[in-house]
């Protein structure tokens, strides 16, 4: 069975929009909005990641809900920062180097893992 999508909440969907589009290259494909099922409203944003599958984020509206929620998925299971993650593939060293040089540019931070079977930044 394929991949089609991952769906992650978000409290920031500026700041989430602006990573997604102009770090990683993605574009903006589809946005749905409906009620939730628990009252309020939610909206999912579909990102095309130029590979076989999707991206898609929630900005949650619950009836009742003050506070944010909470979306650090390592930290807010007690974990360290790094166990949840997502990979995405660059399709050669060069890809790889692009994306290096782009997060640079806007001033990302970037650390390079060699797991041996593969590099991560």
């Amino acid at each position: 069975m394929g991949f089609h999508h991952l769906a992650i909440a978000i409290t920031d969907v500026a700041t989430n929009h602006a990573f997604y589009t102009e770090a990683m290259g993605f574009e903006l494909v589809k946005v749905e909005m409906a009620p939730s099922p628990e009252g309020g409203w939610a909206k999912h944003l579909f990102y095309d990641t130029g590979g076989d599958g999707l991206i898609a984020f929630w900005d949650l509206h619950l009836d009742g809900r003050t506070e944010p929620t909470p979306t650090a998925l390592s930290r807010d299971l007690g974990l360290p920062e790094w166990v949840n993650h997502i990979a995405f593939d660059a399709p050669d060293a060069a890809a790889l180097d692009a994306a290096r040089k782009r997060w640079l540019d806007l001033g990302i931070d970037v650390i390079e893992v060699d797991h041996g079977f593969c590099r991560s930044i």
